[in-house]
Parts: C-alpha cells; sequence; structure tokens
C-alpha cells in the first residue's frame, strides 16, 4: 500500500500556486497536491485533504451522500444532572456610589454545574 493519497478536494487541481505546476515547456498542468501519510494525519481528515479549502468543498459537494450514509431519523439524548449552587458574590453598581462612583455590592449568585450521569449500574 502507497504511502501517499492524491487530494479528494473537488477543486485542487485548479488551485493556482506553485507546488501544483508540473510538466515542461509549453505541456503545463495544474496537479492535484499528493498528500505523505503521516503519524499526524494518519486517523485525520487531512490524511485525504491537503487543507481546508479542499475538505470543505469536497464535504459541500457530496453533503447529501454522506448523510445517506449514516442518516438520523431521531434526536440522540445524554442522560445527565444538573447541580445548581448558590453562593455569594460582588457585583458593581454603576447608581448609587459616591460622587458617581461605582462601588461593588454582594448578592448571592447561582452557579450551574453539569454533571454526566453513569448508566452502567450492573
Amino acid at each position: 500500500m502507497s504511502d501517499y493519497n492524491w487530494c479528494h478536494g473537488t477543486h485542487c487541481h485548479t488551485i493556482q500556486t506553485q507546488s501544483r505546476v508540473r510538466g515542461s515547456g509549453d505541456n503545463k498542468v495544474l496537479r492535484t497536491i499528493k498528500i505523505k501519510e503521516t503519524k499526524w494525519n494518519q486517523d485525520h481528515a487531512f490524511k485525504y485533504f491537503c487543507n481546508q479549502n479542499c475538505l470543505y468543498g469536497f464535504i459541500n459537494t457530496h453533503l447529501e451522500e454522506i448523510v445517506k450514509i449514516a442518516p438520523r431519523r431521531e434526536a440522540l439524548e445524554t442522560p445527565i444532572k444538573v447541580v445548581k449552587e448558590k453562593y455569594e458574590s460582588t457585583r458593581w453598581d454603576f447608581n448609587s456610589g459616591i460622587e458617581g462612583r461605582p462601588q461593588r455590592v454582594p448578592y448571592m449568585a447561582t452557579k450551574t454545574t453539569i454533571k454526566s450521569v453513569d448508566n452502567d449500574n450492573g
């Protein structure tokens, strides 16, 4: 198996950069980028696309076919627990300060935390 892939971007071969120019004399062409598989891109979309422009061009062209591979017929849900905690804090009051200066005033604030629920009960 080759350690290289050709960029799958639908317009990669039309982008005018020096790295895409191939040929000699009057027989020059713009060629799709050849992408070396590396540790960086081995499990990533950039194993098949040379840049974001090519990646999103491909996605926009083939989006309907991509979605048909694994259509979603209903929403996914993840069980959570919402924890609300009150605590004392301060805020700036800009209207009742001495000589028009703002002052800090205490108030009760609420912190909301979303926690995962472990569904593996045995």
